[in-house]
């Protein structure tokens, strides 16, 4: 695999233009492709210290791939050749001593410490920022700690290696016939680190699905010392420890390793695709599901649009895909019980539940069609900018009782703002996951770019998006962390003295404030 420059992944699974043009012409007209530019990469600032020299590099090449991460910004910077973020310094320690020794060094040299997992963040989280007071900047670069390292197979728990990309986290566990269930849309360039320090959400649309709920003690190292949380399978002990460090975002310090609750890979499954004429009664539907105990691992209802652009309907329904699976016995009860629920909101389901026990070949549906897109989406942002587009999504949690005044708030909202900033565009909504008391609502907004302008015109939208999430009573992230880029909404949906407890916490382990300054809070 070879990592792509400036946008995602492996840059041979790249989405041909010819095959992107019939999917955004009818909506926008003929797309041009636009040609970036060479990389400029600055200079570094301070040499590589003697000290982390056995595995720290200052490789032009290697301190751009770290300049950035992948949200829409950083890539269309990426592709004008702008990795003027680029660290000073990479750092890839082999072991643990080697972030202590990277931390130890970075107090000496007063050099600012960013953690970087896979590189993956869509909110600016892991772009290198000198600190006040810095001399340079130093990307900590995890991905050799790589190893499921120990498994207890009776308490059904593994210990990880922070550094562990999702596949290489699966294939290893899956020797043990166990499986974490984790899977972002990032999973295949994604690290258990990065998930852990930045709130993560699998796709399990129920259920355990939350990175919180799958970790069971943690090991962050901070200038001060180590942290190590106890292994127990719950506590009442007080503020959980495990709780300071997951969603911290490398602010108080670097996690190395994980206790994980795993569990058996699933062979039981079934699967069924159902369209509604009306999205409101696909949202009444979903909402009875989600309080019905079944507990669906998948539960993703596309609006008419999302089902549009995506290629699952073109006849304006809303469709809703539906999946359920385990360990140990049959899901035929469940999706039979889940399909009576979605007809008393008028639902059809015309092809019946597909049910499989064992290991069996995907069906080609609907919701193989939605699964395809979902894997090829962040390909699909790449190819969209170089044709000259503005694309992106955002995230939000509400309760069932606001969800309808939000819906139409944010795409009303977002209408206007594409017409203004664009000339019109294509706003479209999909939950990932649900809970009892509301869903998480996930919009992809698309639009025309004026060369030159198009950092200007997606900051006016991304505004757009996140004020109008915060004046409907939605959460400013369910699931793509805070960074620097959710960081104003953020300061206002937090209370005021919790961050003053974390600004006291972090003087406490990280006195120098040389760990990823301006993440979650102005330092």
């Amino acid at each position: 695999m070879r990592r792509h420059p400036w946008g995602w992944g492996d840059e041979a699974s790249a989405i041909p233009l010819d095959e992107v043009r019939p999917r955004v012409e009818p909506f926008f007209g003929e797309a041009k492709e636009r040609h970036g530019a060479l990389a400029t990469i600055p200079q570094p600032r301070v040499g590589v210290p003697a000290a982390i020299a056995g595995f720290s590099t200052g490789d032009a090449g290697v301190r751009a791939a770290h300049a950035m991460g992948k949200a829409y910004p950083d890539r269309l910077r990426g592709f004008r050749g702008d990795f003027s973020t680029a660290p000073d310094v990479v750092a890839l320690p082999r072991t643990e001593q080697d972030v202590v020794a990277v931390l130890e060094c970075a107090e000496r040299e007063k050099l600012s410490v960013t953690p970087f997992g896979g590189g993956s963040s869509v909110v600016g989280g892991v772009e290198p920022r000198p600190g006040k007071g810095a001399s340079g900047t130093l990307s900590l670069d995890l991905s050799n700690l790589r190893r499921v390292a120990e498994v207890d197979a009776t308490s059904r728990l593994a210990r990880i290696e922070a550094g562990t990309f999702g596949p290489a986290l699966e294939q290893q566990l899956g020797q043990h016939g166990l499986t974490l269930r984790c899977f972002p849309q990032s999973f295949e360039f994604s690290s258990l680190g990065g998930w852990i320090a930045t709130r993560a959400g699998g796709h399990f649309a129920t259920g355990p699905t939350h990175i919180d709920e799958l970790v069971h003690s943690v090991r962050l190292l901070t200038p001060r010392g180590v942290i190590a949380t106890k292994s127990f399978p719950a506590s009442g002990a007080g503020v959980d420890p495990n709780r300071v460090v997951i969603g911290s975002e490398g602010v108080l310090g670097v996690i190395t390793e994980a206790w994980m609750r795993v569990r058996p890979r699933p062979s039981f499954r079934a699967t069924a695709s159902v369209t509604f004429a009306e999205y409101p009664a696909a949202v009444a539907a979903v909402r009875e599901l989600s309080q019905s105990g079944l507990s669906p691992s998948n539960c993703r209802l596309l609006d008419a649009m999302e089902a549009m652009v995506n290629g699952v309907v073109f006849d304006g329904a809303s469709v809703l895909v539906l999946g359920f699976e385990s360990a140990s016995h049959s899901q035929r009860h469940a999706i039979e019980e889940a399909l009576r629920i979605t007809a008393k909101h008028s639902g059809r389901c015309e092809k019946g539940a597909q049910v499989r026990e064992g290991e069996g070949e995907r069906a080609n549906d609907a919701g193989e069609a939605w699964r395809r897109s979902f894997l090829q989406g962040p390909y699909l942002q790449d190819a969209l900018i170089r044709l000259g587009l503005i694309a992106d999504t955002f995230e939000t949690a509400c309760t069932w009782s606001r969800f309808d005044a939000l819906y139409a708030g944010v795409t009303g909202a977002m209408n206007e703002a594409l017409q203004r900033e664009c000339g019109g565009g294509v706003i479209s909504c999909r939950f990932t996951h649900l809970y009892p008391d509301g869903p998480a609502p996930y919009f992809t907004f698309i639009g025309k770019g004026r060369e030159g302008a198009e950092l200007e015109q997606w900051t006016a939208l991304k505004r757009t998006a996140s004020d109008a999430i915060a004046a409907h009573g939605g959460t400013i992230t369910h699931h793509h962390a805070v960074g620097r880029t959710h960081r104003p909404w953020y300061e206002r949906e937090v209370p005021t003295a919790f961050l003053d407890v974390l600004r006291a916490a972090k003087k406490t382990v990280d006195p120098a404030g040389l760990l990823n300054p301006g993440v979650l809070f102005d330092p």
